[in-house]
């Protein structure tokens, strides 16, 4: 459910090669056209434009990008510029690098991307930074965390809809056993969030909410400031609701005193061309104001317009 307007027809790619030329000659750089072109071209066609302003011009489009915007419009433009694998690449290297909270950075894409989509970040991490983004979580994290990191950026799950309900039960079981004994980065509580499939770990939450009567996050929240816990929980939701936690991220990423810009232009830039129409709705029914309204009235300029082209409430 993607949020992206793209004109009908699209435009020669040469053209919007020449336009984005354009857009950087002179004193001043064009925000406006940059944005009428970038913020309405999907994945494979902004890798199409790449390919072609570099044929055409012998310049990476991102460098060009790079000396001319500055701030959240430039961050925000970058990523989205970028293809889905390298920008998956790109945000878990720069979360390998910075405080704790990262480590939901780095969970959201071990979680939220189907199996060859995190392969493919993982092929990205190799060919951008020359090692693997395995190492580099299991060197920048430390006990309980590296223990749940590392199998989750690891992981390659099976993705068909199958689901074996006696092992559900079991394993609804012993996920219940390892919680009451606040056992919670045990080895077997983490293979079963770690590998198996999400159809499977929701058969198995499922079961754990009718047995055991209380949903599995509930019973995670024994102490609300415990990072680990708190990691754990959200892994849970992007396993099997994702686009509540995206919504979340979201609500949280505006309803903080000053934006969390950093968090928004993730969601945005992430999931326009998934599920942010999902997320919208959403956040419309948890909080009454439609997304874009609230995109509009917490970020300014440049960087706001590009938000709502991407979000599909500007005018093409």
């Amino acid at each position: 459910m993607s949020t992206l307007r793209i004109p009908q027809p699209v435009p020669p790619v040469a053209d919007d090669c020449e336009q984005l030329r354009k857009a950087f000659a002179g004193w001043g750089t064009n925000e406006d056209l940059i944005i009428s072109i970038l913020g309405h071209r999907n994945a494979a066609q902004r890798k199409l434009i790449r390919e072609t302003y570099f044929e055409t011009y012998g310049e990476d489009l991102l460098k060009a990008l790079d000396k001319e915007l500055s701030n959240d419009f430039e961050r925000l433009v970058l990523l989205w510029t970028l293809d889905p694998a390298e920008r998956d690449a790109f945000l878990a290297n720069e979360a390998t690098k910075r405080w704790t909270s990262s480590n939901q950075v780095l969970m959201e894409i071990a979680c939220t991307r189907s199996s060859d989509q995190l392969l493919f970040a993982r092929k990205a991490y190799h060919a951008r930074y020359k090692k693997s983004l395995e190492e580099d979580v299991a060197h920048h994290t430390t006990g309980e965390f590296r223990k749940l990191l590392l199998p989750l950026v690891s992981s390659y799950r099976y993705e068909g809809d199958e689901v074996n309900l006696t092992l559900a039960k079991t394993e609804a079981k012993l996920l219940h056993e390892k919680i009451s004994k606040k056992a919670y980065s045990d080895d077997e509580l983490i293979r079963i969030l770690a590998t198996r499939s999400k159809p499977q770990i929701n058969a198995t939450l499922n079961h754990y909410k009718d047995e055991f009567g209380k949903d599995i996050n509930k019973d995670l929240k024994a102490d609300p400031k415990d990072e680990f816990l708190a990691l754990l929980r959200s892994t849970v939701k992007c396993l099997v609701r994702s686009e509540r936690y995206f919504e979340k991220a979201a609500r949280l990423a505006i309803n903080k005193r000053g934006t969390d810009e950093g968090a928004l232009t993730r969601v945005v830039a992430t999931r326009a061309e998934i599920d942010l129409k999902i997320i919208a709705d959403e956040y419309q029914r948890r909080s009454s104001v439609p997304l874009d309204k609230a995109v509009a009235k917490d970020t300014t300029g440049d960087y706001e317009k590009m938000l709502l082209a991407i979000l599909g409430h500007d005018d093409v």
